[in-house]
C-alpha cells in the first residue's frame, strides 16, 4: 500500500508504505495551537516506511506526556506535517490532513480529553482518554 500525502504548497511531498498503527484525535495543549484552537487527528505510521521529500523545519519541545517531541512542518507554508517522540523513534505520527486521501485516517479515540476547552465537540461513538493513552504499538 502507497499512501501519499504533503503540504498545502506542495514543497513537501511524502509516501508511506505501510497501514496506520493508529489514528487519535488529540485535544492536548500543543495540539491546540497547531490545529488553530481546535484538536489534531494523527495517524501514526512505522517511521522506517515513511520517505519525505522537500525540506521540513523542526521545534522541539517537551510535550504533556512529559516525551521530548519533534514537530516538523514545511518552512515555506508552515504547514505541520508530522510529530515524532524520542521515547518511540520507530513510529511518526502524521497529521491526518495533509494525507491526499484524509478518509484513510478513522481515529480510534479522543485523547487528552482534560485540556480539551469546555465548547469541544467529541465524536460519542470514540472511547475518551483523559490524558495519554498506553504507548502505540
Amino acid at each position: 500500500m502507497n499512501i501519499t500525502g504533503g503540504c498545502l504548497c506542495k514543497a513537501v511531498r511524502y509516501v508511506i508504505n505501510a497501514e496506520p498503527v493508529v489514528t487519535r484525535v488529540c485535544w492536548c495543549r500543543v495540539c491546540q495551537y497547531i490545529g488553530a484552537g481546535s484538536g489534531t487527528v494523527n495517524t501514526c505510521f512505522p517511521s522506517a516506511a515513511v520517505t519525505v521529500s522537500g525540506e521540513l523545519r523542526d521545534y522541539q519541545l517537551t510535550a504533556d506526556s512529559g516525551n521530548v517531541a519533534q514537530r516538523r512542518f514545511c518552512g515555506n507554508c508552515g504547514t505541520h506535517l508530522f510529530s515524532a517522540s524520542e521515547a518511540r523513534p520507530h513510529l511518526l505520527f502524521v497529521r491526518a490532513g495533509t494525507l491526499d486521501d484524509p478518509g484513510l485516517a478513522r481515529p480510534a479515540m479522543t485523547i487528552w480529553t482534560s485540556m480539551a476547552p469546555a465548547w469541544a465537540c467529541f465524536d460519542e461513538r470514540l472511547p475518551k482518554v483523559e490524558r495519554q493513552p498506553p504507548p502505540a504499538a
